[in-house]
Order: C-alpha cells, then structure tokens, then sequence
C-alpha cells in the first residue's frame, strides 16, 4: 500500500513535517512550533540559535551551560555571578 501525505520526521516530536511548517537545522526538520529552547522553551530562530551535538539552545542558555565559568567572566564591569543554570535546569558537568 503507497504511504499518503507526511514529509521528513520532526526532530523533537517525531511527527510529520509538512513543507509548509519545516523549519530545518542542521540537517534535521522541525516543526516551526517544535524549535524551542531545550531548556527555557523560548522560539528560536537563525539569530538567536546555537548547536550542540545534537541539542538546540537560545544563545543565553548555551552560554549557561557551556561557556566559560569563574572569576572575570560576568555581564558587566566588576559582576561575580554564581548563578549556574539550576532553575533552569542545566544540571553542572561533573
């Protein structure tokens, strides 16, 4: 029996990915209400994306999980922040 409709699997929910709702990164397809933040669930788009391995994140997010840690680095002149991500849900690498 021929297999009707559907288009590439979507990334994050498995589902079918219709040309008029994909959204592609990386090789993969996604639904346009499927590309999320894995941490926070904000939309992303080309400008406010960033790719590790195979996981998506907001740059704010990645830079949380995966930039550089310690003295030096905060948002200002002079800040020291020890927030590590745990509301968010990063868990710190061991």
């Amino acid at each position: 029996m021929p297999h009707w409709g559907g288009g590439n699997k979507c990334s994050a929910c498995g589902g079918p990915v219709y040309h008029a709702e994909e959204v592609q990164c990386d090789g993969k397809s996604f639904h346009k209400c499927c590309f999320l933040c894995m941490v926070c669930r904000k939309g992303l788009d080309s400008t406010t994306l960033a790719i590790h391995d195979t996981e998506i994140y907001c740059k704010s997010c990645y830079g949380k999980k995966y930039g550089p840690k310690g003295y030096g680095y905060g948002q200002g002149a002079g800040t020291l922040s020890t927030d590590r991500g745990e509301r968010l849900g990063i868990r710190p690498q061991e």
